[in-house]
């Protein structure tokens, strides 16, 4: 009888770890698939574009124009530096356009896109997906002529910018609630499963950072329940470049006020006009 009970047991075990490998991305990634409005029915002046992949995916994605063109929108001078916005892992590019508006009233243009299967954009998503997906939104920006960008990453966004900044250094990185690796956070919350083992995609944001030396600002609330504090302070301390710490008091991870609050926007505006330490912008 024991063990029948032990061998039960041990076949319960291996489904889950089957299970979670197989569906583990339907746990990581929730894309919110669209549709999606037209770009200047949320924000006055913006324009839809479409992105082309390395491997052949078109994305769509929001360019929005730090005067708003003729629309009045607005309130500081084009600085001529751009945002490029990478998001979480839910949601899509909608769910940002308040940050867009926030910062667009600051002198900033934006981009904000969504990744493969999110916004009703082709594809499935994966880490080697996203970096093809940013780079496209990067390529994107520069075949339009900019030269000064600033790279915005939120949560997941924040471990998509900063590999791209190891190839691709922008002229400052704000990262939004890091974490030090996929695996690191997935431990926290699933702490009965071997995640080290399990993980397709890994997401190694502390490794990318300690090649970074770009100014480099860190944004994280107090009170996070998705990615500890302690992560997101480490992310900032393995950073090579000059980096800056800004700590919400008692925010959660979604909260607002680390979606278009004052101090993030304030801390991409520093960077954007260059006025942080060793400043490029």
């Amino acid at each position: 009888m024991l063990l029948k009970l032990l061998a039960g047991a041990v076949a319960l075990a291996v489904l889950v770890l089957v299970l979670a490998y197989l569906f583990q991305r339907r746990l990581v990634f929730l894309p919110a698939d669209g549709p999606v409005p037209a770009a200047d029915t949320v924000l006055p002046g913006a324009s839809d574009v479409e992105l082309r992949t390395a491997d052949g995916l078109t994305l769509g994605a929001w360019f929005v124009p730090a005067r708003g063109d003729d629309t009045g929108v607005g309130t500081e001078v084009d600085r001529g530096v751009t945002v490029l916005v990478a998001q979480g892992n839910a949601g899509n590019r909608a769910n940002r356009a308040p940050l867009a508006a926030a910062l667009r009233a600051r002198g900033l243009s934006v981009l904000l896109f969504d990744y493969r299967g999110y916004g009703g954009n082709p594809g499935d998503p994966t880490e080697d997906g996203l970096a093809l997906d940013v780079r496209a939104a990067r390529d994107h920006l520069v075949e339009r002529g900019a030269r000064r960008i600033v790279y915005f990453g939120e949560s997941l966004g924040a471990a998509v910018v900063a590999e791209l900044a190891t190839e691709h250094p922008p002229c400052g990185l704000l990262l939004r609630s890091p974490f030090t690796a996929l695996a690191d956070v997935a431990a926290e919350h699933y702490p009965f499963l071997p995640v080290r083992l399990l993980l397709r995609d890994r997401f190694p944001v502390v490794e990318h950072v300690r090649r970074v030396t770009v100014p480099t600002t860190v944004v994280f609330g107090s009170a996070d329940e998705v990615v500890p504090v302690t992560q997101s302070r480490t992310v900032a301390e393995a950073t090579a470049g000059p980096v800056t710490t800004v700590e919400e008091p008692g925010a959660g991870h979604n909260d607002a006020v680390l979606l278009d609050g004052p101090r993030l926007v304030d801390a991409t505006a520093r960077l954007a006009s260059g006025s942080g330490p060793q400043a490029t912008c």
